[in-house]
């Protein structure tokens, strides 16, 4: 993943850690002063939301522990890899594309990020500029034209 992509994930984690897991911690401590807690709902609801959150912090501490950063100054622009910015054309309908890959933790399609766990990604990958890839997305065949390899 890259640097900032990692930077992210502990800053995410930090901030569940510190901010979200003490917010679960006071609804769970308020509900109980409810009374029974047998029939209160807003135990139950604040029980569940800390068990989500605490899963969602295990997710993070592992996708942090098995990280490994890519320095992009050692990448080149020969072939799609992780962290290439590649500008392809979808020959089913000739529109321009421009997308980033990344690691699944990354990727935000707002931002033109795609995992590399896609099929588009997947396609493209270790293939160079000017050559052609066919995807296979869940409604067909996408076939995609690489324009150029950037970073």
């Amino acid at each position: 993943m890259s640097k900032e992509g990692y930077e992210h994930l502990v800053a995410e984690l930090q901030r569940l850690e510190a901010v979200e897991m003490p917010k679960a911690s006071a609804a769970i401590a308020e509900a109980r002063d409810k009374g029974d807690l047998s029939e209160n709902s807003e135990y139950d609801a604040a029980k569940e939301a800390q068990a989500h959150l605490a899963e969602k912090i295990n997710q993070i501490k592992a996708a942090i522990a098995d990280a490994k950063i890519v320095d992009k100054s050692r990448l080149n622009t020969d072939a799609v890899q992780l962290l290439s910015k590649v500008e392809m054309t979808n020959l089913n309908n000739n529109a321009k594309m421009t997308y980033t890959i990344v690691s699944a933790n990354e990727a935000n399609l707002r931002e033109g990020k795609i995992s590399i766990e896609t099929p588009i990604a997947k396609a493209l990958l270790n293939h160079k500029a000017g050559e052609t890839v066919e995807a296979k997305i869940p409604n067909g065949v996408m076939r995609l034209k690489i324009e150029s390899i950037s970073y």
